[in-house]
């Protein structure tokens, strides 16, 4: 990757030079600054760059190969599962009838699409142990809204209106309590015990008639499985509210457990991270959300169902919340999802499961002795380790994290979950190799030995990127989003 600063687009511009082709106007001159009102007509043109066809090309080539991503480098983002989207997938997502599909194309000419909806769904409810799917939300975050609202929709058809409280624990993730208070909910805090699990008999003691729900994620954000879901299902059930299951972790549980036999009675799965999806800038995402029986009724409408003459959409819904995303979702992801799910099988999916944990416990036992561990026990696909250590040494974990880059690694999350002092959470997924997961163990145990011996080299990191160490509090109050000409 080349250092060489790289002149802004609006910098290499001069007067004259154009970067298209077209042919002249055949039709006469239209001046269409008359149609607008004139509050939306500008005094004068935009100041736009004026660079030739190959200028652009070499300009934008040149910034996209300074991008890290799952293709050029590890990314192992914990709680993202930031894992390589098989190129088939892409292939199938391209296929002539699939990609050109225009949603007001009458049903009858979009059957074979709307069978493979309709098989994605079966394959989804299978796989989390759900009776009914919808492919509506177009995110995770959405996906947590969406099933929220089917809770809240579902009390209040039963008069239970004073059901105003959502419980999330306080490892989760924070789309939890923003998605409950954006349904209407008031979050509830339960505490994490000792051992990194949801803390029973603080439960018991939150849980009242004014419950409508407990959030979670199993495994958890600190990537432990919550070995007694089935008891806190039972004391969320008897209090009368529903248990719903954030489908952020189900890369650790593919073919293995399933939400519904643990007692969830909804679940949002993150198509673009278990299902490979393209993930962040790749995007966008699908937040597909399952739920057992008695919520069906409230599923956002249309409904996709199979007919004896096909495949149609149930608008017949008195007691839905409403359409939640227009036409089929985020239908390209959906397509990538279906792909996956039918080349990997039932098997490949278990297998995905099993080499994500192995993968997580290998580097965990191989990182502990040079890192604190707050949790000892084995964990699913994901870890945390604490920086204390290196902390009372003067190198922060956000050094650590600074410091990674110069290996052309990109960082785990960091700080997250709130309540492991000095976090850093780790997720290498299934897909990487047993080589990189070692090349990373050994940078990360470099940087420890750097911290002990030489901690400067880590407080000073990045030393070898484009860009080095940012104010990052001040680009995050005072950011600059716009070509500002100096004078």
């Amino acid at each position: 990757m080349s250092t060489k600063n790289q002149a802004l687009i609006f910098e290499i511009s001069r007067p004259g030079r154009v970067g298209h082709s077209l042919p002249d106007l055949d039709i006469p001159e239209q001046d269409l600054s008359s149609l607008l009102p004139d509050e939306y007509v500008r005094a004068q043109e935009p100041e736009l760059p004026e660079v030739s066809e190959l200028q652009i090309m070499r300009h934008y080539t040149a910034l996209s190969n300074r991008n890290h991503g799952v293709d050029s480098g590890f990314y192992p983002l914990g709680s993202c599962t930031m894992k390589y989207n098989p190129k088939i997938n892409e292939d199938v997502a391209r296929i002539d009838g699939l990609a050109n599909v225009h949603p007001y194309q009458p049903v009858a000419q979009v059957q074979g699409s709307l069978e493979l909806l309709h098989n994605l769904q079966t394959s989804l409810a299978e796989i989390t142990g759900m009776d009914e799917v919808t492919l509506q939300p177009a995110a995770g975050a959405h996906g947590e809204w969406t099933g929220l609202m089917m809770i809240r929709a579902y009390h209040e058809a039963r008069g239970d209106s004073k059901r105003t409280k959502v419980i999330v624990p306080d490892s989760a993730h924070g789309t939890n309590p923003a998605s409950a208070t954006v349904a209407g909910f008031q979050s509830v805090t339960v505490r994490t015990d000792e051992h990194g699990l949801v803390d029973l008999e603080h439960l018991r003691e939150v849980v009242s008639d004014e419950t409508a729900a407990l959030m979670l994620t199993n495994p958890n954000t600190l990537g432990l499985f919550e070995s007694y879901i089935v008891e806190m299902a039972s004391i969320i059930h008897k209090a009368g509210g529903k248990l719903y299951y954030d489908g952020a972790n189900s890369n650790a549980i593919l073919g293995i457990a399933r939400p519904g036999d643990m007692g969830f009675d909804v679940v949002h799965l993150n198509l673009h991270k278990t299902f490979t999806g393209p993930h962040g800038g790749g995007g966008p995402g699908s937040g597909p959300v399952g739920v057992k029986k008695d919520l069906i009724e409230f599923l956002p409408k249309p409904i996709l169902v199979k007919t004896a003459s096909g495949y149609d959409f149930d608008y017949n819904r008195p007691k839905s919340i409403g359409r939640v995303k227009p036409y089929y979702g985020n239908y390209g992801i959906n397509v990538r999802a279906y792909t996956y799910i039918r080349t990997m099988g039932p098997e490949g999916l278990r297998q995905v499961s099993e080499f994500a944990v192995l993968n997580a416990n290998y580097m965990m036992r191989r990182l502990a002795p040079h890192y604190d561990l707050p949790y000892t026990q084995h964990c699913q696909h994901e870890f945390v380790l604490s920086g204390k250590r290196q902390k009372k040494l003067g190198v922060r974990t956000l050094d650590i994290a600074k410091r990674l880059l110069d290996f052309g690694y990109h960082p785990p999350t960091i700080y997250f979950p709130l309540n492991v002092e000095e976090c850093m959470m780790i997720e290498p997924t299934e897909t990487e190799s047993k080589e990189t997961l070692d090349e990373f163990i050994d940078a990360m145990i470099q940087i420890a030995k750097e911290a002990e011996e030489n901690p400067e080299i880590v407080q000073e990191a990045p030393h070898h990127t484009v860009i080095g160490r940012l104010d990052e509090t001040l680009a995050a109050r005072k950011p600059v989003l716009r070509y500002e000409k100096a004078e």
